[in-house]
């Protein structure tokens, strides 16, 4: 399961199956995944016709790679077809730098106007009592 934070979307990798019937369409599509010696490889396809990815279709398959490098990093690749709607395959990769930093929770702060006035009150609160 790869979980993304923002909508927290949970996406199911079946490894070393195949994928559903095509009458069988998901928000995030069916993804399989399988190693290639020390690279997983995850294919997804049965795409709804509303696609996370602008301007695909439910014809959209996306194969992505990923590969420990050196240094804890990763290698992250990924390509993308749909014949619907683009001419040729695209395709793109960038590393995930292994990094010893906190991980924060992803929030949302829509709406949440008041935000920099309840900071500055509590900055004021902290610099009152500092001063008893």
């Amino acid at each position: 399961m790869i979980m993304n934070e923002m909508i927290h979307d949970a996406r199911i990798v079946r490894m070393n199956s195949k994928h559903a019937g095509q009458e069988i369409r998901q928000w995030l599509g069916d993804s399989i995944g399988w190693w290639e010696e020390d690279t997983l490889v995850i294919e997804t396809t049965n795409f709804r016709d509303q696609t996370g990815l602008s301007g695909a279709t439910r014809n959209l398959k996306v194969t992505e790679r990923l590969e420990a490098l050196d240094g804890g990093h990763l290698q992250y690749s990924f390509t993308v077809d749909d014949p619907t709607v683009w001419t040729s395959i695209w395709s793109g990769d960038y590393v995930w730098a292994k990094s010893n930093e906190r991980v924060y929770e992803y929030a949302c702060h829509e709406g949440n106007y008041a935000l920099g006035s309840i900071m500055k009150g509590a900055r004021l609160l902290e610099e009152e009592a500092g001063s008893k």
